[in-house]
């Protein structure tokens, strides 16, 4: 086998470029993705395949490892800093990177071996450069295509309503919080969601965000969870006796961005 320039990642990556017109980092790592501790306490930043900043998105190529046992690759008789073996690190960090890389406002498209013709041992020995390029097209149009700006009409809309009930918007004390506001001594914290292909991961994640932002308990501190109309069932599905004891009011963003709280 080659080195990594010529690895099967490296085509797959060549070939996102060459769709997108642009270069990728390779192998980037970003502060907030990072493995488990050592026996120090020291968390290694995890690398992603793909990343093109100026399009908010990452692409992870999963070899066949990623999804079934492979024992060359697993050494199941050997432990982690995890402590279970190289397979069952893997699976937890990919897990990290799904939920981690949506988290933070970047798009996510994963490609595998048998999206590109795999032979049985999930190598790309054919490589037909234009047929391969066709199938990355369809599998990272929609990922780019879908819904774009949808969470910036959301958040925007919230903030007017926000304002005009009195409430002054102010720098948020997390950097990836979506909107933060004051009134009377008060701090409401929003998280935000467009309209998007997933809402119910959309949902579940934003919930995930807002636990995070929960360092400051107090009754001067409230939390809001913000979607368009398409997302407001799978909001819901957190029953409002949990939504109330965390202070979580969930609103709705109508298409013409009429603002509707639904409880807390």
């Amino acid at each position: 086998m080659g080195g990594r320039s010529e690895s099967d990642e490296a085509y797959v990556l060549d070939l996102c470029d060459e769709y997108l017109g642009e270069v990728a980092q390779r192998q980037h790592r970003f502060d907030w993705l990072r493995g488990d501790p050592d026996a120090d306490g020291r968390r290694v930043k995890l690398p992603v395949d793909g990343y093109w900043p100026r399009r908010k998105l990452v692409v992870e190529y999963r070899e066949r490892q990623h999804d079934e046992a492979v024992p060359f690759f697993d050494k199941p008789d050997r432990l982690t800093v995890s402590g279970v073996h190289r397979g069952e690190q893997r699976a937890r960090y990919d897990a990290r990177r799904d939920t981690e890389i949506p988290a933070h406002k970047l798009r996510l498209a994963i490609v595998r071996p048998d999206d590109l013709g795999a032979g049985a041992r999930g190598r790309l020995h054919r490589r037909d450069r234009q047929a391969d390029l066709v199938a990355i097209g369809a599998l990272l149009a929609p990922v780019l295509e879908a819904w774009p700006g949808d969470e910036d009409r959301v958040v925007d809309a919230f903030r007017t309503w926000l304002t005009d009930a009195g409430w002054t918007v102010v720098p948020p004390t997390d950097p990836y919080t979506d909107l933060e506001a004051e009134r009377d001594g008060e701090r409401i914290i929003a998280e935000a969601k467009g309209h998007t292909s997933q809402p119910g991961i959309d949902a579940d994640i934003a919930y995930g965000q807002l636990l995070r932002r929960m360092t400051a308990p107090g009754v001067c501190v409230r939390y809001a969870l913000v979607v368009p109309s398409s997302g407001l069932s799978h909001a819901l599905r957190v029953p409002e006796h949990v939504r109330a004891r965390l202070g979580i009011a969930v609103y709705e963003v109508t298409a013409d961005g009429t603002v509707t709280s639904h409880g807390t």
